[in-house]
């Protein structure tokens, strides 16, 4: 038989190799098709008495990114239309056939009775770990990118083909279940020193090392299905089971607030599988990985975390009728903390940087910071001091404009001050190419506006990166009034080229990011004027699934700020446009205690000098007016406030066109100031609660809490029409569908 997917080649010992390489993919996946070859192959080579043993090994860079998440995507359709049309107990029951097949085939591969080893060359995740896992050998490649993992839980998921079962009979359960929880992706000399490794040899000698362990007599049995065999931890009801376990879930509920199904299903099929045997195990997995799958939280996570934020990072938004765009050398302007950061990043993927500022010692300090930051990836043991010394010469910094003359995209990135940003463009704009593209990193100001100074104004976009750049994953992509394709498709490729996930956002105060975790903000500063207890706030922000609490987060980005982006959002557009409530709270913190937050190590959190542990200040008690007893207040009514009031903004982004493409609402959301990932974003949160329970819901917080909390005419129209966003705004490959 012919195969797709799939080559194989039988040596003289016997032994035969099965190359997977999936054509006109970059990376091998598992789906359908993979699947249906791959239980042939097992068959075909189990039957044959010629054959003494398998090698299986990819032709690609890496060895497989797991399953095709958009075959889950599928099964999960299929089990809604099943459902309306014969009953929930009979799509139920299909579901379970249908997910657990992979589980089925690595369970034939590893029961088939003949030897199989993984050749792992590169990166082995998810699935793909899995299917070396069901082998009964594993030699990884001694290769700086090889990495294994299992990160089903970062999309709602856990490993549902065997993952789960045959971790926890590899390694004591604690391990296992800081690896299945954390879904981290290990190195090649952890991953063999956790067990999950037999080998690590020279790429060329991966193939020879696993046909040598097959001559060697390496046997087609796993371990747990030797008799004897004994659990690495022991058993679950023993005194270091029962030491784990208990200890386990009292750190998930402290980690995840019970909001993540995927990771609690990971500690009971631990614990119930390894009380079974194998095939019971397995079929345990298989229950509860079709009912997360079934989970409206799993969904909306796949959904936004893997398949939207795909397409965003594979040019969605990108224009299509403009060409790849040139970007040899970037200039970026001001080598503060921001910009010193985006042109570590930048060089970071080989870009050539002109790093300017006003004098050469500042510009000098901006690329010191560079040297700091790689040089704290070498600590870490993820760079080389080679590779620092090529970042390092990528960059060059200067006090003269004229430098920016060979870039093809020069980069504002000075002080958020409209006078400073006017002067940056027009020195920038003197000595630029005609050609070049101009963009401002602002994160309040106008981007049209900003315009202004530029002469070709289609040439002029906005690049709003969020801090620390190292670290934070999105960009947001501002389109001005006057932007043209060019600037869209220069801005959109330059965001791939530096591995971070744009959205596009039309020119508005704030923008999207800011609208939206500013009124998070403000909810926790009104929280506090309303008598709720300041570790009250803190603790239920973390618990409605926020990363920080509102007042931590406030310190962080500086209390000044946010008064001075008050104080100015007052000036532009009057004393109704603010809340004098919390302009009253900020001004005594700010202006008359002087606390900035962690910058000034007093905010409202008191930071202590030697770097220990913050604690709540303790005058902000009496800064209250009044002190609810927390025993009265409804915790549930303070999560959905802190979710509420930033999902009505996000809606609000829609209907004034700020925010044009949905995936872009909710991948923006938990990517850019950490929005309850397990919700899928802002606006996958009013679809999963349904528009007409979200508005019930906004319409009684309005009642009780003022106007901010009012539904707009968009959502009034879709709750009377029962519609989702996801429907109503579908995104082209929906409406192609």
């Amino acid at each position: 038989m012919a195969f797709t997917n799939f080559k194989l080649e039988a040596d003289a010992d016997g032994i035969t190799v099965v190359t997977w390489d999936m054509p006109g993919r970059s990376m091998n996946v598992l789906d359908d098709k993979v699947i249906e070859e791959l239980d042939v192959i097992v068959g075909q080579l189990a039957a044959d008495a010629t054959v003494k043993g398998a090698v299986i090994a990819s032709a690609k860079e890496a060895f497989s990114a797991g399953a095709d998440l958009t075959m889950l995507e599928g099964l999960s359709r299929a089990f809604t239309e099943m459902a309306m049309a014969q009953g929930e107990e009979a799509a139920i029951a299909e579901l379970f056939t249908q997910s657990r097949k992979l589980s089925q085939l690595f369970r034939k591969l590893e029961t088939n009775g003949k030897p199989w080893v993984a050749a792992i060359n590169g990166t082995a995740l998810g699935g793909g770990l899995e299917l070396c896992l069901s082998c009964h050998y594993r030699v990884a490649s001694d290769n700086a990118k090889t990495r294994l993992g299992l990160p089903e839980i970062k999309i709602g998921l856990f490993p549902g083909a065997g993952g789960t079962q045959r971790v926890a009979r590899m390694m004591p359960p604690a391990d296992a279940l800081q690896m299945l929880l954390k879904g981290e992706q290990l190195k090649v000399d952890r991953a063999k020193a956790m067990k999950l490794v037999d080998a690590v040899v020279p790429p060329a000698d991966l193939i020879k090392t696993a046909k040598e362990w097959i001559k060697a007599g390496g046997k087609g049995v796993a371990p747990w299905d030797v008799q004897g065999f004994k659990l690495p931890g022991g058993p679950v009801y023993s005194k270091a089971g029962m030491m784990t376990f208990p200890a386990a879930n009292a750190i998930y509920r402290r980690e995840t607030y019970d909001n993540y199904p995927g990771a609690r299903a990971i500690l009971q099929v631990v614990y119930e599988g390894l009380q079974l045997p194998m095939d019971l195990a397995l079929r345990v997995e298989s229950r509860w990985f079709a009912k997360i799958l079934r989970t409206p939280e799993a969904a909306a996570m796949i959904r936004s975390l893997f398949v939207s934020m795909q397409e965003l990072n594979k040019g969605a938004r990108r224009p299509a009728n403009v060409g790849p765009s040139k970007l040899g050398t970037v200039g970026i302007i001001g080598a503060g903390f921001m910009g010193a950061g985006i042109a570590y990043v930048t060089a970071m993927s080989g870009k050539e940087v002109i790093l300017i500022d006003r004098d050469q010692e500042s510009a000098d300090k901006g690329k010191a910071h560079i040297h700091k930051l790689i040089t704290d990836q070498i600590n870490k043991g993820r760079a080389k001091t080679t590779e620092r010394d090529a970042l390092l010469a990528r960059i060059t910094t200067s006090a003269d404009y004229a430098a920016l003359t060979p870039c093809d995209l020069v980069i504002e990135a000075v002080f958020e001050d409209r006078k400073v940003k006017a002067e940056a463009i027009a020195r920038a704009h003197a000595v630029m190419r005609e050609d070049a593209i101009f963009a401002s990193n602002t994160s309040t100001l106008p981007i049209t506006s900003l315009a202004t100074e530029f002469k070709d104004q289609a040439r002029f976009i906005g690049i709003h990166f969020f801090s620390p750049v190292e670290r934070m994953m999105l960009v947001e992509v501002i389109m001005g009034k006057n932007t043209g394709d060019q600037a869209l498709a220069a801005a959109l490729d330059y965001v791939r080229t530096i591995r971070k996930t744009p959205i596009v956002v039309n020119d508005a105060r704030g923008f999207y990011a800011n609208r939206c975790v500013l009124n998070y903000v403000r909810e926790g500063h009104l929280m506090l004027v309303e008598g709720v207890p300041a570790a009250m706030i803190e603790n239920v922000g973390r618990m409605a699934g926020m990363p920080v609490g509102p007042l931590s987060l406030n310190d962080e980005v500086a209390l000044d700020l946010g008064w001075k982006i008050l104080k100015a959002t007052e000036a532009d557009l009057g004393p109704e446009a603010v809340d004098q409530r919390q302009k009253a709270l900020l001004a005594e913190i700010v202006e008359k205690q002087g606390r900035l937050g962690r910058k000034n190590g007093k905010g409202f959190y008191d930071y202590p000098a030697a770097g220990g542990k913050k604690t709540l200040w303790p005058g902000l008690a009496a800064l209250q007016p009044v002190k609810l007893d927390p025993d009265t207040i409804d915790i549930r009514e303070l999560k959905h406030r802190f979710l509420a009031v930033q999902s009505l903004e996000a809606a609000r982004c829609i209907e004034e066109g700020v925010i044009t493409d949905v995936r872009e609402a909710d991948v923006g959301s938990i990517l850019g100031w950490g929005f309850a990932p397990f919700t899928g974003g802002t606006i996958s949160w009013i679809d999963m609660m349904g528009a007409k329970r979200f508005v019930d819901l906004c319409q009684a917080l309005e009642k009780k809490f003022g106007s901010r909390f009012a539904p707009p005419k968009l959502l009034l129209d879709m709750a009377a029409k029962n519609e989702t966003f996801y429907q109503r705004f579908a995104p082209p490959r929906k409406q192609a569908a």
